[in-house]
């Protein structure tokens, strides 16, 4: 019961949270709003004991992509008050059917699954209950750091490349820039 009140909770703030991702006006505080809805993704991963993806979704999702969303947002440099208003909404107004097909898909898909349980659908088997000291974390990482190890690597290593490059694209030659001159200062 009270994990069932929790779920509804958490689902309430989610849904605020993704509907004020794609509301605000503010870059900064729709990307917040982004970490906001990736938080309580992770709360109802963990009520559903998947501890490993709640760990994945804060660390990856919060740790990295919103730190690099963040950088992309402050490196962009605009100009808010210099647009218009009406020009920031057309956009939204424009694209506003995109959304509401897409809303009416999903709400299709649950009433699909909802319709398919109460109709006495196999819905597949019951996981077996494990026991008090079993750790799907631990399972998981020596999976991963055993039979993958060599996926995992070459992964480190495509992300490492991809961060250079990001880091490359961003050193442009800019008016106003500060650069550190290092001759200069070894003189």
């Amino acid at each position: 019961m009270f994990v069932t009140i929790l779920f509804y909770a958490f689902s309430a703030v989610l849904i605020a949270a993704a509907l004020a991702v794609i509301t605000t006006r503010n870059p900064v505080y729709s990307a917040l709003c982004l970490v906001l809805t990736f938080f309580t993704s992770a709360a109802i991963w963990l009520l559903i004991d998947a501890e490993f993806l709640a760990l994945v979704l804060v660390l990856v999702y919060v740790g990295a992509v919103m730190v690099l969303f963040l950088f992309v947002v402050m490196m962009l440099d605009i100009d808010f008050a210099a647009l218009r208003a009406e020009a920031l909404r057309s956009g939204f107004t424009r694209y506003a059917w995109l959304g509401w097909l897409t809303a009416l898909v999903v709400i299709l898909e649950l009433a699909g699954v909802i319709a398919a349980r109460r109709f006495g659908a196999d819905t597949g088997a019951v996981p077996v209950p494990m026991p008090a000291d079993y750790s799907n974390t631990h399972e998981l990482g020596t999976v991963l750091y055993t039979d993958y190890v060599y996926a995992f690597e070459l992964a480190a290593v495509l992300l490492l490349v991809a961060i250079v490059a990001a880091i490359a694209l961003t050193m442009r030659k800019r008016p106003g820039l500060k650069v550190q001159d290092v001759a200069r200062q070894v003189a």
